[in-house]
């Protein structure tokens, strides 16, 4: 299922689980968001409904990730002739958004987390046994062995 949802002056076309960078949007992380300006809903192998510009009921669930500021983006104003130059930075505040549900009706679900958390609740799961790792060998086993004494060099005027 996918709808279109306008946000923020722009329209973004969604599906469930998907991650969007939209303009930001009160709240923050962990909180839920709905949007309300659905222009249309869409299933696989069926005809889509088209809003005239909004559908009435439908509604589009979210859930706020993070809130973030985009990449800086220079403003530089110049007149020429003029000696009138002016150098400006701006970053947009945009929020991160995971799609949770699409209505077409606007009903809402029961949250997918409380059923997670019930289910177990009721099958404890058994913690693997902890592997103590091998004893390193001792330092004295490690010692290479020891090197052989060189010959001697000798000067050969001492010998004549």
């Amino acid at each position: 299922m996918f709808a279109v949802i306008k946000t923020g002056g722009k329209q973004y076309r969604v599906s469930e689980n998907d991650i969007l960078t939209i303009e930001k949007v009160a709240g923050d992380a962990g909180d839920a968001v709905e949007f309300n300006e659905v222009l249309m809903v869409g299933e696989d192998g069926k005809a889509p409904s088209v809003g005239t510009p909004l559908l009435d009921k439908a509604a589009v669930y979210g859930e706020v990730i993070d809130q973030t500021r985009g990449a800086k983006i220079i403003v530089f104003k110049k007149k020429r002739r003029q000696n009138y130059r002016r150098k400006k930075g701006h970053r947009q505040d945009l929020t991160l958004v995971r799609i949770t549900q699409i209505s077409a009706t606007g009903a809402k679900k029961a949250p997918a987390k409380a059923k997670v958390e019930t289910a177990s609740a009721e099958a404890p799961v058994e913690k693997a046994p902890v592997k103590k790792a091998a004893p390193k060998k001792a330092a004295a086993e490690a010692k290479p062995a020891a090197k052989k004494a060189a010959p001697k060099k000798t000067d050969k005027k001492t010998e004549e």
